[in-house]
This record gives C-alpha cells, structure tokens and sequence, in this order.
C-alpha cells in the first residue's frame, strides 16, 4: 500500500475515533412529551370525522410512494377496493412533511418519481424540487381514484389477525374498528423526525422546528422557493449538516442576517448540473415502457457486474461504480482475486473523495471553513450529496460554519447554543437532525401487528427479521410489508423497491382472488430457507468498512446486535433481484407461497 492511501485511510480513521460514543441511537430523542409539537402538521387542517366500522378489500398503512405504488399497482388488477390510512394531512409520505426550502430528489427524477408513464408527467427538472414531487404523489391518488375511500390525519393503533373470520381488524386513532381482507404496511424508512440529545434543549425560549415542519410562517418565503424574507434581521442556526442541510442553508444563508451552519461531520458534496428536461428529447425516450427500462438501467450501473452496455442517467452515482469497475477491469490477471478488488476498490474511491474534497477547498473562500468542510470518509460511508449551491453559501458574508470537531453541540441554554466553550446567541434553532433508522420496526411504525394466535411481529422477529422475498411473514397470512430489506435492499433508489413490491403484491391478490383462494401465507420452510439464501452474500455493505464514521447507515458507529444481520438484500444484488422476483411472478405458481381457500 502506497504511503499516501495509507495517510488517508488513517486519517479517516482518526476522524471515525473523535466520532465514537458509546449510545449510538440513544443520542436521539423521540419527539414526544414536550418536544410533541414538533410533529404537528402545519399543512393541513384536521377535519373531523366519524368512526368507520366498515370493510374493504386491501388496507395500507402509509400514503407515500409505497402506499401509492401498491394501490396503484391493485387498481390496474381490478381490486378497487382499497384505502390508504396515512397520519399526514395527504399523499406524499416523506414528501408531504418535507417543504423545507430547497428540498428536491438526490436521484434522478426520471428514475426517482413513480408511475411516471401510468400518469403521463414528464418531470420538469433532472432533479425535481419538492412541489413536484409533492404533486406527482396527488397525481397518482386522482389516477387510481385512491382518494375515494383514504384516511388522512389517521393513525392506526393496532391490526390484528381474526383467523376465524379470515379477516384483519383495523383500530385508528379515530375510533375507526373496520376490517380488511388484506394489509399492507408502507411506513417507510424515513418518517419520525428525531431531535439531537443537546443538553438543556428544552430550555430554549427562542423559535425552533425540525426541517420536517418548516415553519413558513416565521422564515417568510413558501415551499415553492419565494425568499424567506422574514429572516433579513434574524441569527439563526441550523443544527446537522447532512442531505437536508445541504438543501436549505444555501436559501437560509442568502436571507438571514447571520447564520450559524453547526456541523459534526462534514457531507461529501459533489456536483449536482440540474437542469430542465427538454421536451423534445422526453419525447424520444418515452416509448412503451420506458420507465422501467431505465429504472433496470440505473440499478445495473450501481452494480458492479455483469457490466451494462450504455448509462442512461448518467450521475454522480453510477459515476462512482463506473470508476470501480474499470480500476478492477485493468487488475493484471494474478490481482484479480478478493484482496486485488477490494484495493482497486479504495482507489478509485479515494480518487473520487479527493476531487470531492478539493471542490471543497477550490470553491470556499475561507481556507480554515474549507478544510473543515472536507469529508474525510469513504463516499459511501455516509449517503453521498450533490449540490451547486452548499459550498458557496459559505462565501455568503452572514454565514458561518461552527465545526464542532466531531463532539456536536455541547448544550443549549434559553438563549442560544454552545460550541468549544464560546455562546451563540440566536433568534431560532432549526434541527436539521433527520429521521428514526435504527429504532425498532414498531417503533417506527406505531403498532406492532398481531398475525395467528395473536403473535406480534415483534415476537416473530425477535431474532432478527425473517421473511418471504421481504413481503410475506409466515404465520401473518394476507399481510404483506413493503420495505426492502431481504429483498432487492436498493437504498440508492428508494421508489424502485416499492414499484416492484406493488407488482408482486397486485399479482398475489389477484391470483387468490382468481383461484378462490381466502388466505395466503408464506410457508415455513419456504420462508427459511429464503433467509438461508441471503445470509450466503457479502452482507450490509453501506457504511460497513470499520474505517466509517459513525452515521445511520452504521448503526452510528457502534457493533450491530446479531438480529441486525438480517437487514440483508439478495446475495447478487439489486438487479438479480429484481430479475428473479419479476421472473417468480410470471410463472404464475408462486412457490413458496400457501394459498387456502375459506372454510
């Protein structure tokens, strides 16, 4: 190893080090009690309503794109029967809370938003702004009529199985009690804002909210991109610099008098070249199926093998894997074993963080807020930026960057925040600290299903997770959880997973309908042996090298619990799942499921 990949790699090292602290996800708090209001909708009025006590086909918890893909994907197989229970005010799931300024898609919009082709939008931007993305989701629920029967500021409390009537029961918070022939669970990865464990955060009288609930109605400005001209006299903080910062300082910073940018760990920020779509070349490409082709597209070029022969998209994701695989592809033949590749590997991603890192030093004025916002990790350490406006905004005369050295911010008091043992003294406090990752799925959720016998899926997964292809739980017949893991675990283009879950689940309801079948389950035998299956590949890859820093794609840096093994995604790969699942619908035998009919 040459002395200058050693110096990097020690010194991401050194910078994982001053990271570390021993309560991981702990450092987090629940917005519940007195941080409550943090999670009031700010969008939507709450109508009131009356408790419904009645029944329909398919009920999914969660109206974001998997809620939407689902019942998009029932209604085109002629089950129209469904309904959408959602604790927003709307569609959109993470798009209906997330206004903040700035916010758009970090993947491409042609491959992020769903059901383009099913809607006929073109989208207006490589990478669509928030509005857009927001509408696309409403797009969808007027297509399918999926408003029709859908329950809006609604939260489930609890679905339990009722074996002897073959049917789910629902109870809301609503004091809804209705039943359903089939679930579904779409609560998405990244739904309960978090806030960070600061010392005395609650003692704070200024003005503060999550990004999550940008608060309009302080900032001036509006989802749309107005000047948030409300802010001209104002000091603000920003406390997190990951992808939403990055998103939302740059309008913070051209509006507030001063702003405070309170960093832990700086985010890698590469370029990003938005641009407008071009009609005329949409046109072109949006031949009969088109949106699949290029969804297929983009995950082969993520992958590293079989090699495909063009990149559609063309962005800073597949450019990372495009240099992995020609630094292995000029391995002479006695490197072109596990060590050689995974040498071949760093390479070509030190070469990409250095360019990264140099864009740092090459577009910030100040050479000290330059180093600083130099990210020392593996790209993938951390989920990767892209952005033309981040590093200038710290050219802006009113900004500042407070890099807190890896420590965070060492306590809030009634005025402000402090940071080395200096006070600063702010107007408003915004927490751009994320969502819940690493908490329990029904945590995450809200209620923990009970299947046969009352079991809850906790209990089922108590070792770790186990499923079916990652829909089906065994002893949890007509339910199905849309997420990834133990499936394609394609986190670098969420919607993917949730469009061919939506495939899979149309195809199973329809076929027990077809066939007069009441009840599906997975079989036991079936379902291990699939978990079997994936337990043969490399296992979690993002933010797996022991050099990381700490982040949610780690478990913030500390050992993982054996059950977290699980949280695995096909040993090949996205693609050879998405390939494999596609082919096991259309056979049209759906091994491995039981289908029984009633009585």
């Amino acid at each position: 190893m040459s002395s200058d990949k050693e110096a990097v790699l020690a010194r991401y090292r050194a910078e994982r080090d001053k990271r570390l602290r021993p309560d991981g996800n702990a450092q987090y708090l629940e917005t519940t009690g007195s941080f409550a209001h943090f999670l009031d909708d700010p969008y939507t009025p709450r109508v009131e309503r009356e408790p419904l006590t009645d029944h329909v086909t398919f009920a999914m918890v969660g109206g974001g794109f998997a809620g939407l893909a689902v019942g998009a994907r029932l209604v085109e197989a002629g089950i129209t029967d469904v309904r959408i229970i959602d604790k927003a005010g709307d569609f959109g799931g993470n798009w209906y809370w997330n206004r903040y300024p700035g916010a758009q898609c970090d993947t491409a919009s042609i491959i992020y938003l769903p059901l383009l082709e099913e809607t006929g939008h073109m989208p207006t931007e490589k990478y669509a702004h928030a509005p857009e993305i927001l509408e696309q989701s409403r797009r969808i629920g007027r297509t399918f009529g999926l408003y029709d029967k859908a329950l809006f500021h609604t939260r489930v409390d609890d679905m339990v199985w009722d074996d002897e009537r073959g049917v789910w029961v629902i109870t809301t918070d609503r004091g809804d009690r209705f039943t359903a022939d089939y679930i579904g669970m779409g609560t998405g990865p990244l739904h309960v804002p978090k806030l960070p464990g600061i010392p005395g955060i609650e003692t704070y009288k200024g003005h503060s909210f999550h990004t999550s609930r940008w608060d309009y109605d302080y900032t001036g400005g509006d989802t749309n991109g107005a000047p948030l001209d409300k802010l001209g006299d104002k000091r603000v903080a920003i406390i997190g610099t990951g992808a939403t910062s990055v998103q939302c300082v740059p309008h913070v910073a051209r509006a507030a008098e001063t702003l405070y940018v309170v960093q832990r760990t700086p985010s890698s920020v590469d370029v990003r070249a938005n641009a407008p779509i071009d009609p005329d070349w949409f046109a072109g490409i949006a031949t009969p199926g088109w949106q699949k082709r290029w969804l297929d597209n983009f995950a082969a070029n993520i992958g590293l093998w079989p090699v495909p022969s063009e990149d559609l998209v063309q962005d800073g994701w597949t450019d990372l894997t495009r240099r992995i695989r020609a630094r292995v592809m000029d391995l002479p033949p006695e490197q072109m074993n596990p060590a050689g590749m995974m040498a071949a590997y760093e390479d070509a991603d030190i070469e990409k963080m250095s360019e990264i890192r140099a864009r740092a030093e090459a577009i910030v004025e100040d050479k000290e807020t330059a180093e600083n916002l130099k990210a020392w990790y593996r790209q993938l350490c951390k989920r990767p930026c892209f952005h033309d406006a981040y590093l200038q905004a710290f050219n802006e005369p009113g900004t500042h960057l407070i890099d807190t050295g890896g420590k965070g911010v060492e306590r809030i008091d009634e005025t402000g925040f402090w940071v080395g043992g200096k006070h600063y003294e702010v107007d408003c406090i915004v927490y751009a600290s994320g969502f819940e990752v690493g908490t329990s799925h029904e945590r995450r959720a809200g209620f923990d299903i009970a299947g046969v016998g009352g079991r809850r899926l906790s209990e089922a997964w108590s070792e770790g997770m186990r499923t079916f292809h990652g829909l089906h739980v065994h002893g949890f017949p007509n339910a199905f959880i849309v997420q990834f893991a133990q499936a394609a675990n394609f986190i670098v283009n969420v919607p993917h997973n949730w469009t061919d879950a939506g495939d899979t689940i149309a195809a199973v309801v329809r076929h027990a309908q077809e066939t007069g079948a009441a009840r599906v389950d997975a079989d036991a035998g079936a379902q291990e042996d699939w978990v079997k299956f994936l337990m043969t590949g490399p296992g979690m890859m993002a933010g797996a090298a022991p050099d990381c820093t700490p982040g949610y794609y780690n478990n913030e840096g500390l050992a993982r619990d054996e059950r977290a093994a699980f949280a695995v995604g096909h040993p090949a790969g996205a693609t050879a799942f998405f390939k494999y699942i596609d082919d096991w619908r259309k056979s049209g035998e759906f091994k491995g499921l039981v289908f029984e009919k009633a009585g």
